[in-house]
């Protein structure tokens, strides 16, 4: 009876086995570097300071390719074999987003969504107006080194905490009191389009530059930024430079 039973229980066992088998197969192609960088995550280097503190100059991380859809610049060599995106949303007020600057499509860039289509941006002495309503920041302590405005004098940073209209909360740095970009005129976010800051808001070339960023259109924006998987701090004057072990694994917030 035994040997009957195993006989019974064999074509079962050999199925799963079959669906197993054919699972690694499918598996594999869609986990081939192509495919990865393509269609999931794409890794990408910090080489400057402009969203300090939420990301550092030699920050190493994975950008989400899926997370608003696919355009041509998902694709290696952005191809234009098609216009607009595919599965497309647009980002939430928030996001940390890699994207292709709209007047030189070779260069990319990464700043935080503040502004959606049909918003208007303004800023006010440093304050962060959408819609005519001020954004909350609380103050917090300063940054003291890091060289966040690049003066090289280890001066001390301001810090703030601000809170957008949908809850997202983040910091930002003040270079200097009424800076250049501190006060701007009102900016109509036309459709299709976004409006990025970078949050260290004095040391940074953003849609506040019309000339060289500008309001930046949903099909340039390469995707999220997501996990940090490395970080190296630059070496200076010869100095070895040293692993921020610290920030190896945490998300892009």
């Amino acid at each position: 009876m035994t040997l009957v039973q195993n006989a019974g229980r064999s074509p079962r066992r050999w199925g799963k086995i079959a669906l197993v088998v054919v699972a690694v197969t499918l598996a594999i192609p869609l986990f081939s570097p192509i495919i990865f960088r393509t269609f999931l995550f794409q890794p990408f280097y910090i080489p400057a300071r402009s969203m300090m503190p939420t990301l550092l100059e030699g920050d190493s991380l994975f950008v989400s390719k899926y997370a608003y859809g696919y355009s041509r610049y998902s694709l290696p060599l952005s191809p234009r074999l098609f216009s607009g995106r595919i599965f497309g949303s647009v980002p939430e007020r928030g996001d940390v987003v890699v994207f292709r600057a709209p007047r030189n499509d070779a260069v990319d860039y990464i700043k935080r969504v503040i502004g959606l289509p049909g918003d208007r941006i303004q800023m006010q002495q440093g304050l962060l107006y959408i819609n005519g309503v001020p954004v909350q920041r609380q103050r917090l302590s300063d940054v003291v080194g890091d060289e966040p405005c690049g003066a090289g004098d280890g001066k001390r940073t301001k810090r703030w905490r601000e809170t957008l209209v949908n809850g997202v909360s983040h910091e930002t740095l003040d270079c200097v009191d009424n800076g250049f970009y501190d006060n701007t005129r009102v900016y109509d976010v036309p459709a299709g389009h976004v409006f990025v800051l970078g949050d260290n808001r004095d040391n940074s070339t953003d849609s506040r530059v019309l000339s060289a960023i500008g309001y930046v259109p949903v099909e340039n924006i390469v995707g999220r930024a997501g996990l940090i998987y490395f970080s190296r701090k630059p070496s200076t004057d010869g100095d070895l430079s040293i692993v921020r072990t610290e920030r190896i694994g945490t998300l892009v917030r």
